[in-house]
Parts: C-alpha cells; structure tokens; sequence
C-alpha cells in the first residue's frame, strides 16, 4: 500500500499511425516496443473517454506475448490520469466476453483490452489495444476519431512510475486514491452463463454418454470452458483441449477456422469422432462449430441458433429482432421473415451491433467471420454460442446434422464461402476497390455462367438509432437467383492488405441442399471473376484461406 501518488509529466512526439481499426489499434509487438509508442495511445483513451458513470476502469486481455508488460503500464498510467478503481483478471488474463460483462456488472467508464483477437502471437506476432466504452462495447466511430486526432496532437503523457501491483493474486491494492482490485477471470462470467442457460440439461446431456471436443488453442478461454464445460457442467475430462493459455498460442494461429483447427476438424469427420465439436479465438469472442461429420458455417449457426433459441431458458419468451452483418449470409434473414422479426443488416463492427441491443430492438447478432452474441453483454461470446448449441441439442434430442438438415428443408440453404488473399501489396488492393466501385453502375443486368445481376452497390448503412451513416461498407453485387458475392478489404490485418469475396449461392430446395459446397460456388466463382477480373487485378488464382 502507497499513500500518495506520484505523477510524473513526460515529453513525448505524437505517432502518425495510432488510427484504430474496428478492433482497436493492431500492429506488430516490435511496433508497439518503440519508445512512448503505447504510453501514447492509453493517454489518448484516458483524454478522450469521459470518466462516467463511474472512474472505473476494467482491464486484461488475452495473455498474448506483451500483454503483461503493457497491463503495469496502463495501471501506472491510470494512477496518474484520475482513475479510482481498476479491475484487472489474474494474471492479466481477461476475455473481451467476460470483459464486456464486468465494465457493465461494475458501472465502469470503459475496459481497456489487450488482444489482436485471432491474430498469431509471440516476440514478433501480433498485438493490440482496444477501448470498450461503458456499455460494454467497442468504441464507437465518434469516440475512436477523437481518440485518433489527441493521438496527432499529443506532446506529453502522465504515469506513476513508481507504482508495482502484483497482478498474479487475487485481493486489492490501494496506491493514494487508486485501488488496483484483481478478480478470478472467469468466476462473474460463469455465474451469468448459469443465469442464461439450464445447466441442470446440458449436465444430464453430458450424464447421458454424450461426447465433445473443444479447442481453446491455447487462447483466453481455456479456462473458461474448463470451468464450466468440465467442473460446472460434467463434461468428463480431457473434453477441453490446449486450455492453458500460452503467450504464443503454442505456436499455432489461433483463429477457429478449417485451416488452423484443422486437427479438431478431422477428429470430427472420423465414424467414431465426438457427437460436438467447437473452438474459440484468442480473445474469446468467435466460435467454431463441427457436428459429428459436418461443418456449421458461422452463417448458418446465426440461422439456427436464431430459429431454436426458445429452446433455451433465456430466450424462452422469443427474441426482438435479429441482425448480422452485411458480408454475413441471408440465411438469417428468411429465418426473420418466417418468425415475424425485424432483421437488420449492418456494416462489419461489432459496434454497429451495440446501439441496436441497447435500444432493445434485437437480441441476437452475427458475423460471417465467427462471431455470434446476444443481447447479455455487447460483444459477440464464443463460449455463449457453444453454450447456446449444447441446449438446443439438449433440448431437441437430435445431432448436429439432423438439425441443419431440418433447418435447410424449412428455410433452404445458402452455400457460402469467404476468400481470403491475404499480404496484397496495398497500392494493388486499392486499386482494384476503386476500379470495381467505378465499373458498379454498368454492371447491372450483365450475365456470366447463367448468373445475372440484378443490382451493384456499395453498401452505404444509416443507423436506425442515432441516424450516424457509415459508407463504403463493402462492394455487394446480388444476383436474379437470390445469390450474393461481397468484396472487402479488411481491417484487423497487420500486414499488407486482405481482400475478402464473400460467396453465397442460394438453393430455395427440397433438391440440392446437400451438396458440395465447393462445387456449388465454383459457378458464381467463375460468373463474378467473368464480370470483374478480381483474379487478374491482384494477380492471385487462389485465396490464402478459405472460410
């Protein structure tokens, strides 16, 4: 304990790259070692948040290489910039799930999250900063802009330099009128999942010789499932694999997809495999799901999670409306149209998805890209997802594929893939956006491989709450047929540029649901490569990742 705080004012220049993405600021680790380079952008959250409703400050991140150095960092630095209470996980172990819940079980201003979510880790991998503001969710565009433009101007930072906390044990620090408070990570998450779902079902599931893999890639929620899965719920042992969270993810990638979950993958195709299988992602906000011999593409598991979520105890009453975001397949919006609810369709963000659930006019959301949540915290929850999957399978009495099969016989099936042609020299994949959104207004109505247009736009979105728009969302040519192609740099690379192709063929049934998706896309693939070139614009013939 330390009676008084000592502040000191340090020079500093500003950096002219500290523009976060819509994850928060992502660089390489060497990038974020330069000197003053992450003092830098903490002073900026700390300039620009508004300390409201309360000076608290939640605080952790996915135990990525640096993340511990930064956390004594930020913790100094709150010491000196009007802080009262700080909330770290153990170990400075947090997931941005379970993050998003305390800043808003503790009234606090906002939660400062170390991670590069999906993104590999290690002494020249990957990191990050992003700031959540008090309802949980990632800063809005207002909010990162005027943290962007202090960065630009910042001539000085303030720090405690003399402050030390112990992050590795639970119990309270008091530094003048600072309290450093660190919490067991994963218990106010636990006790919400309980609050949300019938653990005494998926307990008599597990009871009844049911069997599941999960991979937490030795990410964040290693230890979240092996609270819940296994000591809460009775999954036997050994069901949660790679659970102990590793600054370099134990040397693999640890996005839950088909190429980096591929061990988990086979394991689930075998004749003998477990009945479930499922992973999450570095920070614990995405969601992979295999049934016994099927994948579930994100797409698909919004869909049904949406249409069977009365089977579950918190959403037993039926949901206010659904929302995905616009790269996201339509197969939640037939879902929508047959139960009555509203569907909205946003830009890719998860803070796009915040103001529609604090106005209580959805409660379920997704992303192609693996995330999925609802309306009990404001950022998409992987391990919600699974949990969400093992009741209505508990419920339902059924597989994973009979499930899926019902689904497409009901709603019909969108097969759906995302190409990934990652490191593209950004001059290239600028060029080839701007030529595409220039060719838009000649498109409509043209033909290629039986496909033809019916409209090429790029996706402009006004929020129904606040009315802000957000424009050049991502180039979106539909087609007569109900089938879709989406073109998009992303924002949550560290290194040259990504063009996603968002691929979506419709198949209304009852013929043709259970085909090769593969060869169901090869068509549109060819029909949108005629129309635009996109191949020979970035001089690849094959995506680097396919999802």
């Amino acid at each position: 304990m330390r009676d008084i705080v000592t502040i000191e004012t340090r020079q500093t220049k500003p950096f002219d790259d500290q523009k976060p993405g819509t994850s928060g600021l992502r660089k390489k680790v060497p990038h974020f070692q330069q000197d003053n380079y992450v003092e830098n952008f903490v002073q900026a959250i700390f300039d620009v948040a508004p300390k409201e409703p309360s000076k608290t400050l939640i605080l952790g991140g996915d135990g990525r290489y640096f993340n511990r150095e930064v956390i004594g960092r930020v913790i100094a630095m709150a010491a000196a910039n009007d802080v009262e209470r700080i909330v770290v996980g153990e170990g400075g172990i947090l997931s941005t799930p379970a993050a998003s819940n305390l800043i808003r079980k503790r009234n606090a201003f906002g939660g400062i999250i170390l991670s590069a979510s999906h993104n590999p880790g290690g002494p020249d991998e990957d990191f990050g900063i992003k700031f959540n503001t008090a309802n949980g969710g990632p800063a809005p565009e207002g909010v990162t802009g005027a943290m962007f433009e202090r960065t630009k101007q910042l001539t000085e930072y303030r720090i405690d330099p003399d402050v030390t906390v112990d992050i590795e044990t639970i119990g309270q620090t008091n530094i003048g009128d600072l309290i450093v408070e660190v919490v067991d990570p994963v218990a106010d998450y636990a006790v919400l999942m309980e609050e949300l779902f019938d653990f005494d079902k998926i307990r008599a599931l597990f009871a009844s010789g049911f069997t599941m893999a999960f991979d937490a890639m030795h990410a964040v929620t290693g230890p979240y499932a092996l609270e819940i899965l296994e000591n809460r719920l009775g999954a036997p042992k050994g069901t949660v694999r790679n659970g102990v969270p590793k600054e370099d993810f134990g040397g693999h990638h640890p996005d839950p997809n088909l190429v980096h979950a591929k061990a988990l993958y086979d394991d689930m195709m075998r004749s003998d495999g477990p009945d479930f299988g499922a992973a999450s992602d570095g920070d614990g906000d995405r969601n992979l799901i295999i049934g016994k011999g099927i994948y579930v593409s994100p797409s698909d598991s919004l869909a049904v999670l949406a249409a069977n979520a009365a089977h579950t105890k918190a959403y037993a009453g039926g949901l206010k409306g659904i929302a995905r975001s616009m790269p996201t397949s339509s197969a939640a919006d037939r879902v929508a149209e047959v139960m009555g609810l509203p569907l909205y369709e946003t830009p890719t963000g998860w803070k796009f998805f915040a103001n529609l659930l604090d106005e209580g006019i959805v409660t379920i959301c997704g992303e192609e890209s693996a995330g999925t949540g609802a309306n009990h915290v404001r950022e998409k929850d992987g391990l919600w997802a699974v949990l969400l999957w093992l009741s209505i399978l508990a419920s339902r009495k059924e597989s994973v594929r009979d499930i899926l099969q019902s689904h497409w016989r009901q709603f019909g099936r969108n097969y759906y893939a995302r190409h990934d042609f990652e490191a593209i020299d950004k001059p290239v994949a600028d060029r080839f956006m701007a030529e595409l959104t220039a060719m838009l207004p000649q498109l409509g109505g043209k033909t290629a491989e039986g496909f033809q247009v019916r409209s090429a736009t790029d996706f402009a979105y006004k929020d129904p709450v606040d009315g802000s728009i957000a424009e050049h969302q991502g180039i979106r040519i539909r087609f007569e047929n109900g089938s879709r192609v989406v073109f998009r740099l992303s924002g949550t690379g560290t290194e040259g540029a990504t063009l996603r192709v968002y691929l979506e063929r419709f198949e209304p049934g009852p013929d043709g649901l259970d085909r090769d998706v593969e060869e169901m896309l090869e068509p549109l693939i060819d029909a949108v490569d005629a129309l635009v070139g996109y191949r020979r614009a970035i001089g690849r013939m094959e995506p680097d990742v396919v999802t």
